[in-house]
């Protein structure tokens, strides 16, 4: 017994020996300051120009580029799946960055988001129709008694526009014609290319990647007029995020034209460059929502 005792004493000691050595290998570390903080993630929501994975796949870049240039933060990208959840996201100031649209700016303006960029030339920013190519529509007149498809309602460029140039050509949108509201640009094009709707309207960006992406489809089909151009999507940033961020995001939106990896950014989105501006650049964008809800239907049911 006393051999056995004195065994596990000599064994319970080189174990105490052993904890004694690591410790003296791995000291305490004492600061005066806390731990660097986790950086902050803010998201970037970029409406739906495209289905999520389209939009990421255009977008993802361009994130990746602001994260390296930017300091103290983390953007990830938010896509949604239509125009009613993107738009529930800014009301609800969930998202700290926004690429909305120009109707949308103006609706996050009113919840506390600010413009500090927009994404693209005003000249790309119109509504496009698109038809099939065998179709026999040759004048708007001939639209009536048949079905237009659009994103959404509140699409400015690919629906409000449209129907409002529409109005001008004479026809009562909310009686000479069934309008579908089928949740993306894509789809839009899609249907008039499944012959579901006997036009398509939509803007320059998504169409542009529809040739891109689908060529076979794209080439039985064809642009048949276009609306006047107003002012492009917008870039916002909540107003409790710090001024040192959003100028930061700024800048490097707005240089993106200098570098040849910064051109690939913007060919990604059908994106010409990013343009200096504010909230009091969207003003227009005010005149001609009332314009149109007066002539034509209000953008949202009451």
């Amino acid at each position: 017994m006393n051999c056995f005792t004195t065994l596990v004493g000599l064994l319970l000691a080189m174990l105490l020996a052993a904890c004694d050595r690591q410790l003296a290998e791995k000291p305490l570390q004492y600061s005066s300051a806390p731990a660097s903080p986790v950086a902050p993630i803010y998201r970037l929501a970029v409406h739906p120009l495209h289905n999520p994975q389209k939009l990421s796949e255009a977008y993802q870049p361009l994130v990746d580029h602001l994260n390296r240039q930017l300091k103290g933060v983390h953007i990830e990208l938010e896509a949604s799946r239509d125009y009613p959840t993107y738009e529930k996201k800014f009301r609800d100031r969930n998202p700290a960055i926004l690429l909305p649209n120009p109707w949308q700016t103006l609706q996050a303006m009113k919840v506390g988001y600010h413009v500090i960029a927009m994404a693209g030339d005003a000249e790309d920013f119109k509504g496009i129709f698109i038809i099939r190519n065998d179709s026999e529509i040759k004048m708007p007149a001939d639209l009536k008694g048949k079905v237009v498809s659009y994103p959404s309602p509140t699409a400015l460029a690919a629906a409000i526009m449209p129907q409002y140039f529409l109005h001008v050509k004479g026809i009562d949108v909310n009686r000479d014609i069934e309008n579908a509201y089928v949740g993306s640009q894509e789809s839009s094009i899609m249907n008039v290319y499944l012959g579901k709707s006997a036009a398509a309207a939509t803007w320059p960006p998504p169409w542009r990647l529809f040739q891109k992406d689908h060529p076979a489809e794209a080439a039985q089909l064809h642009l048949i007029w276009e609306t006047p151009s107003l002012i492009n999507n917008s870039v916002m940033v909540r107003d409790d995020v710090p001024k040192t961020i959003r100028e930061q995001v700024r800048k490097s939106l707005l240089e993106l034209t200098q570098t040849p990896q910064g051109k690939t950014i913007l060919a990604s989105m059908e994106t010409s460059r990013f343009h200096g501006a504010d909230d009091a650049s969207y003003g227009i964008v005010t005149d001609y929502i009332k314009r149109f809800e007066k002539e034509v239907r209000l953008v949202e049911s009451k």
